[in-house]
């Protein structure tokens, strides 16, 4: 989040409240209070892991994607984490998703003036 350049178009005030508190004092604050407390009392903790960090991760520490998720997932739960979430899936039907419209879009073009040009983006944090 701290990439995220608080543009509000992906988003709506329900889920701005939600990304407020993904950030790293919370995560951490969250961490330290599980520790502190009854494990039927912990919050449970999920990260979902986007399919453009794992090739970072595997180029600084020299490993292959597979050995990077495995090491960050694992590095995660040792810290407490209850979940880790690959978002690779959701990469995949989002791309599958544009392209059909994309299509749509393109196949109408004669017939609405607003169908092209179609803009989609990912959000640049």
């Amino acid at each position: 989040l701290s990439d995220c350049l608080a543009c509000d178009n992906c988003m709506t005030s329900e889920e701005g409240a939600r990304v407020f508190q993904q950030n790293q004092k919370e995560l951490f604050r969250i961490l330290n209070l599980n520790k502190k407390c009854d494990t039927s009392k912990h919050k449970v903790l999920a990260v979902s892991i986007c399919p453009q960090s794992l090739p970072y991760f595997a180029a600084k520490f020299n490993l292959s994607v597979n050995d990077a998720a495995k090491r960050l997932c694992g590095f995660l739960k040792s810290l407490g984490v209850h979940y880790v979430f690959d978002t690779t899936i959701a990469a995949d039907f989002s791309i599958l998703e544009s392209q059909r419209e994309f299509v749509q879009r393109y196949q109408r073009r004669n017939q609405d003036e607003h169908a092209l040009p179609m803009f989609a983006s990912a959000c640049p944090g």
